[in-house]
């Protein structure tokens, strides 16, 4: 009799999505081919708003993959793992990056204060997940990394209240004796 071995593995995450009120994509990483085209993608968006957007938080199973997701304002947040894949990990995934999301964007967590700081959704996604796997699960540290990173930015990325901000740190520092 065959013993079933099942290879160690790591946990992952297939997507990150996060939509608008209309079911439209604001960000969405994909860290494997099983939505090969823009196309697929958006039509596997559409679904999963269409079966979710009345819920304001929840785990589901759908097309083959486990999707757990929350709902914040005017935008849902969305994590997807292989049908095999824990939720509890997916779901520690979600939070982290809501609870960055939060601190980042002082508890203003909606369409408009991220659209302004798509930079800073990007790089707390890159320190949560990296390649589909799972690398930080504590928001205290992703909020640190973004903010050690985003002092990399250069200037033509950073927004004006950023420059000014940099402009007030400079001086003030240029002040004291």
């Amino acid at each position: 009799m065959e013993a079933l071995i099942l290879e160690p593995s790591v946990y992952t995450v297939k997507a990150i999505l996060i939509l608008d009120n209309d079911g439209d994509r604001l960000f969405a990483k994909y860290y494997d081919d099983t939505y090969p085209s823009v196309k697929e993608q958006k039509a596997f968006e559409k679904n999963i708003f269409n079966k979710t957007h009345r819920i304001d938080s929840g785990i589901a199973l759908l097309e083959g993959l486990t999707l757990v997701y929350k709902s914040s304002i005017d935008l849902y947040f969305y994590v997807i793992g292989s049908s095999y894949e824990n939720e509890l990990m997916l779901m520690a995934v979600l939070n982290c990056l809501l609870d960055s999301l939060s601190q980042m964007l002082r508890k203003n967590v909606e369409k408009r204060a991220l659209l302004e700081n798509m930079v800073g959704l990007f790089l707390a996604v890159d320190e949560i997940v990296d390649g589909g796997v799972i690398l930080e699960s504590d928001p205290q540290q992703v909020v640190h990394w973004v903010a050690l990173r985003g002092e990399d930015v250069p200037l033509t990325e950073q927004t004006v209240s950023q420059v000014l901000q940099s402009a007030k740190e400079q001086i003030k520092w240029s002040l004291l004796p």
